[in-house]
């Protein structure tokens, strides 16, 4: 029996309920988990809220139109995602090796999510469903391919993915208010191809009038077999995020082209506030609970998310070009109520696993310069060094924390999502403050920290800071653990493999590590080039992005595990060559090459 806390998933519920016939249909990789972390809940809610009769498939068969046939089809379109994680990430680890297990599957047993989910599910309506509704693409995986680009699983470029999903439009970004744009326009019968944070497919009749003043980006064709092409176009896309500065993007496709609206505008605080109110249940809806529980929601049931966006910009990292460069905080009302409502859930503990975001103290204060006028276009917030327009400030995090430890029922509060340690030693005024705070009430003996290399020439290719600052953090860490009292670590998360990093740079970081950090570390993972990253972009053409300059980049996958081997084996720290002597620091990030000819803005006539 349905509870109205879920979305319903079978006709059954949909009678219980009265509905005929629903409005939106999600599809999604993951099982249906009623969360503020989980996108298609999010999505769901939201539509919901505004009036839409909206109901969910997870994971369907891929063999047979049983599953998705199960709801009918709907009035106004099928929402498609690939689910929380790229599919192909969630499928195959670096080394291309088959995963076994899935945290987001019933069971947790690798064997629900096709590869290529989007295009499998957007493939599965066609076939069972002839001249249906709209099929509209959304979350991460179709977000991250929505122009041409590098597929490290097929070592190929990969056109836009509309066009392999044979699907309608694509929703980039959080699109919470450009889903709600959508279904408005698509329900009165309007043209929505006007919409910001919209992408589809038009014919080249078509396209002048589209897309006057967009900017034209190369090719497919080209960019396949021009490399340098291919760092043109990521450079327009990338630089053409931001919705105070983008512009519309327009990409030739064969004789068809790939339009993309400027980025929806960012929800002003009481809008995102209004989201994390909505009445999500915490949980895996029943009817696929029976089939077993989902791993990831012991982490997300009782965690709260106080913000969004990342001005970090690790080159590896795709959390710039999903949620954006700027931040978009709570008020600390919102999160209070949350964690009110957290601590009345009967399944409630008194543990709140973590409360943060993408970097945890971020929160509560930006660039007032890019609130106004945008990202700069020659520079970024914290790399090569911390910009000295953003004035860091832990005050709104410290006053959250507090704030959050003393709502009755609530035993302790941790910060589990990784803090910018550069950030706390830069913050003179709050910095040492927020840590002793941390470590004292908000840390359960180790602290997440992701320095990812310590060499000068790797940490520049990741667009991360130098290892000064992890070793002055590092000092304050102890010597604040020490003053509280506590017996707690730090936990260091690293990279192999990550184009520009060689065996030599490798066990130059195992010296470090045992002589410096010691430590022999554990959390090393291997390099995976996804899609819409600069490091995907070094990787796949084997030059830095900024300079034109070609590039180291380890390919073998034996020579991609013994780069891991050599940090993590404790025989290796005696042979580890020692560090260069006078190692410069990173070199500061140029400003983006001027467009080759190819890239041109489409105007009338």
């Amino acid at each position: 029996m349905l509870t109205p806390e879920f979305l319903p998933t079978t006709r059954d519920e949909m009678d219980d309920l009265g509905w005929d016939c629903l409005d939106v249909i999600l599809v999604t990789g993951d099982s249906y988990i009623d969360s503020p972390f989980i996108g298609v809940a999010v999505i769901g809610r939201v539509l919901a809220e505004a009036g839409y009769r909206v109901g969910v498939i997870a994971q369907p068969t891929v063999e047979s139109d049983e599953d998705i046939r199960r709801l009918g089809e709907p009035r106004l379109f099928w929402g498609v995602s690939g689910g929380s994680i790229d599919s192909m990430v969630a499928n195959y680890t670096a080394l291309k090796k088959k995963r076994r297990s899935d945290d987001y599957t019933p069971g947790g047993e690798n064997t629900r999510r096709p590869d290529r989910a989007v295009i499998a599910y957007s493939n599965l309506i066609r076939r069972a469903f002839k001249n249906t509704a709209p099929i509209v693409l959304g979350g991460i995986e179709a977000s991250l391919r929505r122009i041409a680009h590098y597929d490290y699983w097929s070592d190929s470029v990969r056109r836009a993915i509309l066009f392999d999903a044979k699907a309608t439009y694509l929703l980039y970004g959080m699109a919470e208010s450009s889903v709600l744009d959508l279904a408005n326009c698509l329900g009165a019968g309007e043209d929505a191809r006007r919409l910001r944070g919209l992408s589809f497919i038009a014919s080249a009749a078509e396209v002048d009038s589209l897309s006057q003043g967009y900017l034209r980006l190369p090719s497919f064709e080209t960019v396949k077999e021009d490399k340098l092409a291919f760092i043109d176009m990521f450079q327009a896309f990338y630089h053409n995020n931001d919705p105070l500065t983008a512009q519309g993007l327009v990409q030739p496709h064969g004789d068809r082209f790939l339009v993309q609206n400027p980025p929806a505008l960012y929800p002003a605080q009481a809008a995102l506030d209004a989201v994390y109110a909505l009445p999500f249940a915490r949980a895996q809806h029943p009817y696929y609970e029976q089939q077993g529980p989902v791993k990831a929601l012991e982490t997300i049931r009782f965690a709260i998310s106080t913000h969004r966006g990342c001005y970090g910009e690790c080159n590896f990292c795709a959390i710039a070009v999903h949620e954006g460069r700027t931040i978009r905080s709570r008020s600390q009302a919102s999160v209070i109520d949350e964690v009110r409502r957290i601590a009345s859930h009967p399944q409630f503990k008194g543990i709140i696993p973590d409360l943060g975001g993408p970097t945890a103290n971020m929160y509560g204060f930006e660039c007032a310069k890019k609130l106004k006028s945008g990202v700069c276009a020659d520079k970024r917030c914290l790399a090569p060094q911390i910009c000295p327009v953003l004035k860091i400030d832990h005050q709104p995090a410290l006053d959250l924390l507090r704030a959050a430890r003393r709502v009755a029922g609530v035993k302790k509060v941790f910060v589990a999502s990784g803090i910018r340690y550069d950030m706390v030693v830069a913050d003179r005024h709050n910095g040492q403050e927020y840590l002793q705070e941390v470590v004292t009430h908000h840390t359960s003996g180790q602290m997440k920290i992701a320095p990812e290399h310590t060499e000068p020439g790797v940490l520049a290719r990741m667009g991360k800071p130098d290892a000064g600052s992890l070793l002055q953090f590092k000092e304050m860490f102890e010597r604040t653990t020490r003053a509280a009292g506590k017996e707690q670590y730090l936990t260091y998360y690293l990279i192999a493999a990550h184009p520009g990093c060689t065996e030599t740079d490798m066990r130059r970081l195992k010296y470090f590590t045992s002589q410096r950090l010691k430590i022999n570390p554990e959390q090393v993972q291997v390099f995976t080039p996804t899609p819409s990253t600069y490091s995907s972009v070094m990787y796949y053409t084997e030059m830095d992005p900024f300079s034109r300059q070609p590039i180291f980049v380890e390919k073998d996958l034996r020579r991609k595990a013994r780069q891991k081997e050599i940090v993590v084996g404790k025989d290796e720290a005696q042979r580890a060559p020692a560090p260069r002597r006078g190692a410069p620091p990173p070199p500061r990030r140029p400003a983006p090459a001027k467009p080759r000819p190819a890239l041109r803005k489409r105007t009338r006539g």
